[in-house]
This record gives C-alpha cells, structure tokens and sequence, in this order.
C-alpha cells in the first residue's frame, strides 16, 4: 500500500479546520485532491466519504454524551437524506464513466462550495442579528432547558433528501449547507443542538453515500488511507484548539478559500480568479464593518469584547 505523506499532511491541517469549525471536510479535502494532488473528480468524492463515514461518527458520540442532539429531528433528516445520498451517486454514475462525469462533478462540485461560502456569510449574519436582537431585548428570552422544537415534518425529510443527492454528487454539505438550512427551519434551537443534531444526522447520510460510492463509486484505498491517517489526528487537534481560537476568523478564512476553490472547479481562467479573490479581500471588510456598525456593534469584532 502506497502511503502518500504529502497528501497525509495536507490532510491533517483539514482535519483541524473541521475539529475547529465542524464544517469544511468534504468541503475543503475533495477540492484540495482535485486541484493539487490531480485525482479525478469521482475518485476524490468516493475516498473523501469513505474517509469521512469513519471520522464523523467521533464527534457524535460527544454531542450525544452532552444531549445536544434532537433525535426526532435527525429521524425526519435521515428519512430523506440516506436513500437522497444514495440517489446522488446513482445519478454520478448514470452520467458514465469518463470525461463526462469527471466534468459534472466537477461543475457541480464548484457550484455546491460557492452555495457553502455564501451559506457560511449567511450563518455569520443571522448570529450577528441575533446578538443584536438579544442586547436590545427585542428577542424571546433564551430557553434554559432544551429548547421546545416542533418537526416540520415535509419541509425536513425535503432538506434531507436534496441534501442528500448534493452529498452524494459532490461530499459536500453535510456540514455546511444543511446546517444552514436547519438555522432557517428551526430558529429555536441552541447552537450547540444545531451543531450537535446535524452532525448526527450526517452520521447515516455520508455512510449510505460512503457505501454507494464504495460499490458505483471508484473508490481508492491507498487514497484513503493516506487521507484518514492525516485527518483523524487533525481533527482531534483541531477540537483541543478550538475553545482558544476565534471560530469567527476560522470561518471566514474557510468561506474565502471556498470561494477560490469554487471558481477554480467552475473553470474561472487565473486572472479572473485573482481579480474576484482580490475584490472580495478588499471590500468584504469594509462591507462586514458597515454592517456591524448598522447593528450598533463596533466595527472590529475584537473591540466589542474589551
């Protein structure tokens, strides 16, 4: 068996975006195989998942221990999104097995990271406008037990199955584009449960697209080897660091590294990347600035806490 390290160091850093943000695995490693290690888009979907069906239950077991899981909702999730998972690799699949598919995943890949970059500024926004919400008095006092949640049933087992297919297509959003619908759906859930019960229900949905890709898929051992054996360890790194370091400027710096692995998988040429990338480099701050001080927030986040 072939043992890449560079691949394995690659993928220990990952694995501490994710053990510090949750989010970001399917999101950043299958980009990261495609453009800088050259693996062919299905290969790179099919070992990322595998990879992933065997870290993601870790992280459960904590937020199961903790009672951060609301176990009804992630049944509706789960009603959707494991046959909507295995759905998406059937459909990779009936596309074929040369150019054409490497090309849609690809193409659907790209588009899937630009909805988690956008989802990411999304989710920022919303707590920045709860936080107003709460100094001004103006939000329903936080619940102090769990919080009372009444499933939405359709609307769920909807998110979960095109969840599901995106999952299955391209490994990414289990831990970021589902998330940020469940804020949408179920605004009164804590954090720590939102957290917590999408990181469950992403237990049985990257499993069954795991499984799918492991018999349509073309799955690499030595691939995922190399992967499991940087990120299982990043990911435990990454969870010791993440009561210290600011998930705010983890989060951005993940979003913006999205963006540029989103335009480089849409076939955005060099120079267009680069003008966008500078643009939003540029203005993004600025923008963040004037939006926080619209709220009645200091424009730098790390005044607010003095």
């Amino acid at each position: 068996m072939d043992i890449d390290p560079l691949l394995a160091i690659a993928a220990f850093g990952i694995g501490i975006v994710v053990g510090l943000t949750g989010m970001g695995g399917g999101a950043l490693m299958t980009p990261v195989l495609v453009l800088f290690f050259n693996v062919a888009p299905l290969a790179a979907v099919s070992s990322d998942l595998v990879a992933s069906a065997v870290m993601k239950p870790v992280g459960s077991v904590v937020h199961l221990r903790r009672g951060t899981v609301n176990l009804e909702l992630v049944k509706w999730l789960c009603l959707g999104s494991v046959p909507g998972a295995f759905s998406g690799v059937l459909i990779a699949r009936a596309l074929g097995t040369g150019e054409e598919v490497q090309n849609f995943i690809r193409i659907a890949l790209g588009a899937a990271l630009l909805l988690a970059a956008g989802g990411l500024t999304l989710r920022a926004y919303i707590r920045l406008v709860e936080r107003a919400r709460r100094r001004d008095g103006r939000a329903e006092p936080l619940p102090q037990g769990r919080p009372t949640v009444v499933i939405r049933r359709v609307p769920t087992v909807a998110l979960g199955l095109l969840g599901g297919v995106v999952v299955g297509i391209t490994s990414v959003g289990s831990g970021s584009l589902i998330i940020i619908a469940l804020m949408a759906l179920y605004p009164t859930l804590k954090a720590s449960e939102l957290v917590g019960t999408d990181l469950v229900q992403a237990v049985p949905l990257v499993a069954s697209a795991a499984v799918g890709h492991l018999i349509f898929g073309d799955f690499k051992l030595d691939l995922t080897t190399s992967l499991l054996l940087g990120c299982v360890p990043g990911v435990w790194v990454g969870a010791q660091l993440s009561s210290r370091a600011s998930g705010g400027l983890v989060r951005r710096a993940l979003a913006f590294v999205l963006l540029a692995s989103s335009l480089k998988l849409l076939n955005f040429s060099n120079a267009h990347t680069g003008i966008i990338l500078v643009l939003v480099l540029l203005v993004a701050p600025v923008v963040w600035m004037l939006v926080r001080r619209h709220h009645g927030f200091p424009a730098f986040a790390s005044r607010s806490r003095k």
